[in-house]
């Protein structure tokens, strides 16, 4: 019995967290200076806030005909943006796009994929 209270002991003790390097936050605080939330009775809805730091986010939603039944074009569309200053000091343009056709993210910041080597027309997209 008592070797299995030292066997336990010694197993608390190697598995007690280690210190970590981190010590927090260093930065200055951010708060929120803006909010908005807004939601109405047709299933649409926006979103919106603003950070003291600059950082901003806002999206929409809303049914598209047909309801819920996506066989018949229904379902959700989304779309949205979002601002924030880089570590260099550069602001950060996002948006988006979500519906039938996919998310659709745009920015200058974000790679550009090749041009296909084919009609995208073709194919429903």
């Amino acid at each position: 019995m008592k070797l299995f209270v030292i066997a336990a002991l010694l197993a608390v003790a190697v598995a007690a967290p280690s210190g970590s390097s981190y010590s927090g936050y260093k930065g200055p605080a951010i708060t929120i200076t803006a909010q908005s939330d807004v939601r109405n009775g047709d299933g649409s809805s926006q979103w919106s806030y603003a950070g003291s730091d600059g950082t901003t986010r806002e999206e929409s939603q809303a049914q598209l005909p047909g309801g819920k039944d996506y066989d018949n074009g229904g379902g959700n569309t989304n779309k949205g943006a979002s601002y924030y200053i880089s570590p260099e000091g550069q602001k950060i343009s996002l948006t988006w796009t979500a519906d039938q056709n996919g998310f659709l993210p745009k920015g200058d910041h974000l790679p550009v994929a090749p041009a296909l080597p084919y009609s995208r027309s073709g194919l429903g997209i």
